[in-house]
């Protein structure tokens, strides 16, 4: 679960990570702590959009707020995590129009909502699979389009929104729509340990925690700056890491030995390979990284029989080197 949100923050092409699991598996604590060690971004100074530098220009003249169109200022500032209720109103994730603005003053006016704040983010929704359909709908077109349309009585506004999506689910209270699956680039299934060492462990830290938050942070800060530090160094390397022509066709071999439908899941699983050197400091793509990167990208992506759950672990094909 740690390497797989680690993954797609090296690499927000993989359009985001499903996590599966049963109850008190610690899935959302692991989200909300991602916070914590995301890397830094350039930002126009007051945009409610979010938009780097060179993304400012033409939704200037619609923002609500006025005294950026003046002078444009930039900062740095972290990853967001964004989190999405499930019960959030349409409105609320895509945004408003101020009709009685537009109407009085010809100027389109709006109001950002959740897709605008996780632009170049990270969107987080608990339990997704409770999501309402309309919600689905808006981010499988955001997903999709990486922009977000919003059109009240004849007035329209698009802005960017492009995101990795983090949900997390217990598959006891039902399964995910296959178009909204799909779009997670990556999967895992957790579940509690059946080691008691461990589960006391978990016992003591947790109570160490409640007893005093500061101290339990201070003492864990130094592998949590370790950690972040070894992300940026893995995301400034991705864009040089290479994948030789024949492990292309392990990619390609894999997903049809295991009956994977269309083409997202090579991409993603050639993404994922991609971060996995990365994150080990590689510039060159090896089979064990094509191996580990299909174990998170083709478990919801297997054609299944009714009923069927999502597999715990991927049976790889060996990989035959086809293109050697």
């Amino acid at each position: 679960m740690k390497l797989g949100l680690i993954l797609a923050v090296i690499s927000p092409t993989l359009s985001g990570i499903l996590i599966r699991g049963e109850k008190g598996t610690a899935k959302s604590t692991a989200v909300r702590a991602l916070a914590e060690i995301l890397p830094e971004q350039e930002l126009v100074t007051g945009c409610p959009f979010r938009l780097a530098p060179s993304e400012r220009g033409s939704l200037c003249e619609t923002c609500p707020r006025e005294g950026c169109r003046k002078a444009f200022e930039y900062h740095r500032g972290h990853v967001p995590v964004v989190e999405l209720p499930v019960g959030a109103t349409e409105d609320r994730v895509a945004g408003t129009m101020d009709l009685e603005r537009a109407l009085r003053e010809g100027i389109r006016a709006f109001e950002p909502g959740l897709l605008a704040a996780a632009h170049r983010g990270i969107l987080y929704v608990d339990e997704v699979n409770l999501l309402d359909d309309h919600v689905v709908d808006l981010l499988l077109d955001s997903a999709a389009m990486g922009v977000n349309t919003v059109e009240r009585e004849g007035v329209s506004l698009a802005h960017p929104a492009r995101f990795s999506l983090v949900g997390t689910m217990n598959p006891e209270e039902g399964e995910l729509r296959p178009q909204l699956l799909d779009r997670f680039g990556l999967c895992v299934t957790v579940e509690g340990s059946k080691d008691p060492h461990e589960r006391v462990e978990i016992m003591e830290r947790r109570a160490a925690f409640e007893a005093s938050p500061e101290a339990f942070a201070a003492k864990w800060g130094e592998a949590a700056r370790d950690i972040a530090q070894r992300i940026r160094e893995a995301i400034r390397l991705f864009p040089t890491v290479e994948t030789e022509r024949r492990l292309l066709f392990d990619i390609a071999h894999t997903s049809l030995e295991l009956g994977v439908d269309g083409h997202r899941g090579d991409l993603m699983m050639l993404r994922a390979a991609k971060a996995l050197a990365a994150w080990h400091g590689r510039d060159q793509v090896t089979a064990g990284d094509v191996q580990e990167a299909a174990s998170f990208v083709l478990p919801h992506r297997m054609r299944r029989q009714p009923l069927q759950d999502i597999a715990r672990e991927v049976k790889l094909p060996a990989l035959t080197g086809v293109g050697r």
